[in-house]
């Protein structure tokens, strides 16, 4: 996975040193490079229970690649906490790059030049049937103390027009924010894809199956999953004891109401696979037992 490359911020990312690998792999002789989702990481750091199964990491952009463009100083960097060069502490990361983050947005914001606002409009414009949802599910996690969603107040839980209208204007700025660090991750992954292409290195990506219940899928398509009233799960995926684990396993996530899926002819999946294919060659299933026959 990118998060695991060296790097000079605690955390592997879309840098210098994703290009450094991808060399490495051409000068061995190998053609594909397999990693892990590379979603927005939720609660424990796992990459198989995101904040979004459509958006990116935002802690895979580069900050030296922000540099380059003229939304950070080097000056900017300067003064880097230690963080160990073993392992991601992803709250000392967060706690270091984000606000960095935030300042190369208010840059964007004052200084971009009309082609970089209209190239930034197209991707909002493109990527719209996730990107909306995604931005206000950001803002508003962050409004709630980073909660999750359903445990938030029943009107913006679920999702009533005139809340979903109040807090997209109080909280306008932030969505935007939500939306540039889209904008920069797809940007940076678009140019390393290239160059891992060029290289003749393809890249697998992996779908897993099942999506976290603290996501902004679940909780701007509750209709697809099985959930009461008040948004919790009334069942949940894992599997029974076997090879692997004698207890089983208790996987948590919610399960997904087929025939509903069934009605629009499977939207959801099939916009799931294109997303996924924007950012990768060949497609892992994680996994395709599940599709046919899975537990609850």
């Amino acid at each position: 996975h990118p998060t695991s490359l060296p790097g000079r911020f605690g955390i592997g990312d879309l840098g210098s040193e994703a290009y450094r690998f991808a060399d490495f792999l051409m000068s061995a002789g190998q053609r594909l490079w397999q990693m892990l989702p590379p979603g927005p990481l939720g609660y424990g750091d796992s990459p198989y229970q995101c904040l979004s199964v459509f958006a990116g990491n935002p802690l895979l952009i580069s900050l030296e690649k922000l540099i380059e463009d003229s939304l950070l100083e080097p000056d900017d960097l300067e003064g880097t906490p230690p963080l160990p060069d073993n392992r991601v502490d992803y709250g000392a990361v967060i706690e270091f790059k984000m606000p960095l983050l935030k300042k190369s947005f208010e840059r964007f914001q004052s200084k971009a030049s009309p082609t970089e606002r209209k190239q930034f409009k197209a991707f909002c414009q493109q990527n719209a049937s996730w990107l909306e949802a995604y931005s206000l599910f950001m803002a508003l996690k962050e409004a709630h103390g980073l909660a999750s969603w359903n445990t938030w107040d029943e009107d913006i839980r679920k999702r009533q027009s005139k809340s979903l209208e109040r807090w997209s204007k109080k909280l306008n700025h932030e969505i935007r924010y939500h939306k540039y660090q889209q904008y920069q991750f797809f940007k940076q992954w678009s140019e390393f894809k290239k160059y891992c292409n060029d290289c003749g290195i393809r890249l697998i990506g992996d779908i897993p199956i099942f999506v976290a219940l603290d996501s902004a899928e679940v909780w701007s398509h509750p209709e697809m999953f099985y959930l009461d009233a008040n948004g919790m799960p009334m069942v949940v995926a894992g599997v029974p004891p076997d090879y692997f684990s004698e207890t089983g396993q208790l996987w948590g996530n919610p399960l997904y109401r087929w025939d509903v899926m069934a009605k629009d002819g499977y939207n959801w999946w099939i916009d799931r696979f294109r997303a996924m294919l924007s950012l990768v060659d060949i497609i892992r299933l994680d996994h395709f037992r599940g599709f046919e026959k899975y537990w609850e």
